[in-house]
């Protein structure tokens, strides 16, 4: 299908205490559009300000990103706000209102976007619909469990009919009963929409469910990308193979013999 993102030699550099912490050194990354791609890294590997660098909430010091052929770090302040509203972000921690209902969270992006009530209310339903939540439109995110919350996340994400979705640690507060369910939905909103997905984590069980193609992160650098299968059976990098080991450590399965990827 061809490149949907393309990252090219991407530097962030922080600066805490006035000491220069690299995050990010040297980034290159292809993802095709449809598909669902993850990216596997340990905690402080850079994945967050990935993620944040790709949707122009960092601003990267070098390097470039092109999301649906469009130069990120090109745009305007009104041009990037123009394209975000078809880049969709799910959260760990879910950042819904409390205040507001299921439904008034959902809404909120075409609500600043300022789309006519009627058109809100039907993307909202259908949405909702999609999601599992018809019936919870007039709860409270207090009242939801942690995998209700998630699925007011992902409609949140997808009202605005984004062409490219950022997963970033989506599952990473929730059971393994509701991860599955919750990445079997990421699924069917690709196969139904063929949405973009990065899925960003460091939880193997998801990538292995979700993902044909990944990288892996370590101290800020793709260290090895490629088939979820071979790298998990034949791993290039420190990283990798730790992710590789743990897993069957966990699974006690040979990924050799199948192994479900």
């Amino acid at each position: 299908m061809g490149a949907y993102l393309t990252i090219r030699d991407l530097h962030k550099t922080f600066y805490p205490h006035g000491q220069p912490l690299k995050v990010l050194d040297g980034i290159n990354l292809e993802v095709e559009k449809g598909e669902i791609y993850g990216i596997i890294g340990f905690s402080g590997a850079g994945k967050s300000t990935l993620a944040r660098c790709i949707n122009r909430l960092e601003t990267p010091d070098s390097g470039s990103i092109e999301v649906g052929g469009t130069d990120i770090l090109s745009l305007s302040k009104k041009e990037l706000l123009k394209k975000r509203h078809k880049i969709g972000m799910i959260f760990q921690n879910f950042n819904l209102f409390d205040s507001m209902s299921v439904y008034k969270n959902i809404a909120y992006p075409l609500e600043i976007d300022g789309v006519p009530r009627a058109e809100i209310k039907r993307r909202v339903q259908e949405t909702a619909e999609l999601v599992g939540l018809a019936d919870k439109l007039k709860a409270y995110p207090g009242a939801l469990s942690g995998g209700q919350k998630q699925r007011v996340g992902i409609a949140r994400a997808i009202v605005t009919d984004p062409d490219f979705i950022i997963s970033d640690e989506a599952t990473s507060a929730l059971d393994p009963q509701t991860t599955i369910t919750i990445l079997d939905l990421l699924k069917e909103i690709n196969r139904r929409s063929g949405i973009t997905i990065l899925m960003i984590t460091h939880e193997l069980d998801a990538i292995r469910y979700s993902c044909n193609r990944m990288a892996v992160l370590e101290d800020g650098k793709i260290t090895e990308a490629g088939n979820v299968r071979e790298i998990f059976e034949n791993p290039h990098s420190k990283t990798g193979d730790l992710f590789a080991r743990v897993f069957m450590l966990m699974q006690n399965v040979d990924l050799t013999n199948g192994g479900g990827i």
